[in-house]
């Protein structure tokens, strides 16, 4: 399963789950197995099997607060492991603060210029579960790019009202080190930068905006692509995963060689997912909003299509559940909501509830096979 985010991790979702499997099946062989697809979780999804350790740095947050962000490196000490969320991600800013008008990845550029700085030529970074809309101006801010107003000022830390501000860029005093260094960026959707599918009206809203702030937001987004295109030559407007992250894979595409690849599938692959459910009579995924969005690369689909490949039965289980027809003609045996629609969202994702909702559903879900 995927955390259900804000409340419980994958390792914890996976936990409730597999005591709802025993209270029916006490003697049931289970596995659980945590997944990420480049949100929260990433960092523990990959780190264990590749091997190495965990370590901390302070950067500025979403808000130019201050955070220690987690992040890893492989035991041959030459990959970094970078989880977005831990740098410029939502749960670090509360929910009255939310506003991706404002918000900065500044903090996500200074720990890869940190990073760089100590030999570090090779990330995977997941950029999921971002708390910014900027177009990965504030990321490429921390590794030495300026950007230049109209009036020709150079722009202050970037976010995501800054966007139609930009009239040029210079990368006279980029680290030099960006050119010989190789990202692998996981992304958990495919939308392009900007438009009706874009980075502001798919996403903005759940990061605080309001319906004005996501039609200034687009602008923004549509302007900056221009700018990234004359300097670049690169056209990121309608390339697909641009705008994860609120345009920060845009960013990693036009300025830092970023190979873009959906995250669920590089942590299948990592984790080699095939083998390990070899022989499995059910499966049981989860996320915490299952809607229209899953289909677009997120854990459950990806769970579900190497499923497909062995005739295993895959459900779904959710915080929240939305096209529920579409999820089940994608495949799902089965999808289902933990809490009534009715009950208010800060209560649904109080965690001991939501462990117990978990564990009642499964359960429920197993007597009636």
């Amino acid at each position: 399963m995927d955390s259900f985010k804000g409340c419980l991790s994958s390792a914890e979702v996976e936990a409730a789950a597999e005591e709802g499997v025993r209270s029916v099946y006490p003697d049931c062989s289970t596995f659980c197995i945590p997944i990420a697809d480049g949100g929260e979780g990433w960092l523990n999804s990959l780190l264990p099997k590749l091997g190495g350790s965990i370590h901390r740095l302070s950067v500025h947050g979403p808000l130019m607060e201050f955070v220690f962000a987690r992040y890893g490196i492989t035991k041959d000490g030459r990959t970094a492991i970078l989880e977005m969320a831990e740098t410029s991600g939502l749960m670090l800013v509360p929910i009255p603060k939310r506003n991706p008008m404002l918000t900065t990845s500044l903090g996500t550029g200074e720990l890869i210029l940190h990073l760089m700085n100590q030999g570090i030529r090779h990330f995977i970074i997941g950029i999921g579960g971002s708390a910014t809309n900027d177009g990965g101006i504030g990321m490429l801010q921390s590794l030495g790019f300026l950007f230049y107003n109209h009036q020709g000022g150079i722009l202050s830390t970037g976010c995501g009202e800054m966007m139609c501000q930009v009239a040029r860029m210079d990368m006279t005093f980029v680290d030099p080190a960006l050119k010989d260094t190789c990202f692998t960026v996981a992304c958990d959707v495919d939308n392009p930068f900007y438009g009706p599918n874009g980075a502001a009206y798919t996403f903005a809203i759940q990061k605080g905006a309001d319906e004005q702030m996501v039609e200034s937001l687009d602008m923004g987004l549509r302007s900056l692509s221009e700018v990234y295109r004359r300097t670049t030559g690169i056209d990121v407007g309608q390339y697909p995963g641009a705008g994860a992250a609120g345009g920060v894979g845009g960013a990693f595409l036009s300025f830092m060689h970023g190979k873009l690849q959906p995250g669920v599938q590089l942590v299948l692959n990592t984790l080699g997912f095939e083998k390990q459910i070899a022989g499995a009579d059910l499966i049981i995924t989860g996320e915490g909003k299952a809607d229209r969005q899953t289909m677009m690369g997120k854990v459950p689909y990806g769970v579900l299509e190497e499923a497909k490949e062995q005739q295993i039965p895959v459900v779904l289980i959710a915080g929240r559940v939305e096209n529920a027809d579409m999820l089940l003609s994608a495949g799902f045996q089965g999808v289902y909501q933990i809490s009534p629609d009715s009950m208010p969202l800060e209560e649904a994702m109080e965690p001991n509830y939501t462990r117990n909702n978990i564990k009642r559903t499964v359960a429920k879900i197993l007597c009636s096979l």
